[in-house]
């Protein structure tokens, strides 16, 4: 990976940046499954400032990865019971993907949350997102259930990712 990489912790100051990597980097998720404000007003795809701003409030970590000096991608992490959090909201900006920046974040998530005492790093995807699974899949990721939400135009599909103790 090349050396011009940087991840770092999110602050209140990024938090346009970050919604504007979220909302271009799903743009084409949400055209692929026919998302839209209106049928699925949540997606990630519709991100606001907002939404990172009350994510922070309630301590949902958020990491930026610079690349050249210049945003390029962003991952959440949040806890969810004193053993497990989720990795939310990665994204990478279209024109810098394929160049292992999402893996990149995937691993970060992995060593804050290991560091930070958790066992399982759980996600959520869109279950009919297939490409996606077998990237996550790839990463060590296991799928768990598969979930029908009223309010959501697609099946989500969860996996978990079980974390080696450090020592």
């Amino acid at each position: 990976m090349n050396q011009e990489i940087l991840i770092r912790h999110a602050t209140l100051s990024d938090i346009t940046v970050l919604s504007g990597i979220i909302r271009h980097s799903f743009r084409s998720v949400a055209d692929r499954f026919g998302l839209t404000p209106q049928n699925c007003p949540r997606h990630p795809s519709n991100c606001e400032d907002a939404w990172i701003e009350a994510d922070l409030q309630r301590g949902v970590d958020y990491y930026l990865l610079m690349h050249a000096s210049q945003p390029a991608g962003c991952v959440a992490l949040e806890r969810s019971t004193p053993t497990t959090c989720l990795l939310e909201r990665l994204a990478v900006l279209p024109a810098a993907q394929g160049k292992g920046f999402g893996s990149a974040l995937v691993r970060h998530v992995f060593d804050v949350a290991g560091k930070q005492g958790f066992h399982c790093v759980r996600i959520a995807i869109i279950a009919d997102y297939g490409e996606l699974k077998h990237w996550y899949l790839q990463r060590g990721f296991i799928p768990q259930e598969t979930r029908t939400f009223p309010a959501l135009p697609f099946r989500v599909m969860f996996l978990n990712h079980h974390l080696t103790p450090t020592t």
